[in-house]
């Protein structure tokens, strides 16, 4: 019953309200990023969802795009503004995908969406991470989330798939929450972002 009908119920409402609240900082970040960022304050990407199908994901846009004198982008580090690793810092980069929650591509809670190109990297075990609709934030987000490697990702992806209930989801939003006010997980060691997945050999 909540993973059928409720659990699409309670993403529609509590996106709304989300989004709602939320509305006067995100505009402010949004003025932020369009400054820092030439005119781009927003980051679009496609990401398999459920089933692996693909949509396109919108999140805050917090690397420029600079470029070296061969016209290569610069790395992580250097193209990361001031800006965009508060909104980081602070997960402000995730809330836009209230509006692909809204649009019913994700669920507030499930396991993250990825790149495209890990789906034929995943075993048959793995694959079972897209037997629901990703989410914001996951059983994996708020046991590690970029601290810990893939095996264990994939692995606490996969439980939550064979758990998944309300009471579950619940304590995971309470989680989130707890592990945004401490910034914990955000980067894996001393990078910006996790090291690409490059297959279980």
């Amino acid at each position: 019953m909540y993973k059928t009908y409720l659990k699409r119920f309670f993403d529609v409402v509590l996106s709304f309200i989300g989004l709602l609240v939320l509305s006067p900082i995100l505009l402010i970040v949004i003025l932020l990023l369009t400054i820092a960022n030439n005119g781009k304050p927003f980051f679009f990407q496609m990401r398999p969802g459920l089933n692996g199908h693909l949509f396109k994901i919108i999140k805050f846009k917090t690397m420029n795009d600079k470029k070296d004198s061969k016209g290569n982008l610069l790395n992580d580090s250097k193209r990361l503004t001031k800006v965009g690793n508060f909104v980081r810092k602070t997960s402000l980069d995730e809330i836009p995908q209230l509006i692909n929650v809204l649009k019913g591509d994700m669920s507030l809670i499930g396991p993250r969406p990825l790149l495209p190109e890990y789906l034929p990297l995943y075993n048959e075990e793995q694959k079972k991470r897209h037997n629901v609709k990703p989410g914001i934030t996951g059983w994996a987000q708020v046991n590690g989330r970029n601290a810990i490697n893939w095996q264990q990702k994939f692995v606490f992806d996969v439980w939550y798939v064979q758990h998944l209930s309300f009471k579950l989801d619940v304590k995971i939003l309470i989680q989130t929450f707890q592990k945004v006010l401490k910034s914990e997980g955000i980067y894996a060691s001393s990078t910006i972002v996790m090291n690409r997945f490059k297959g279980n050999n």
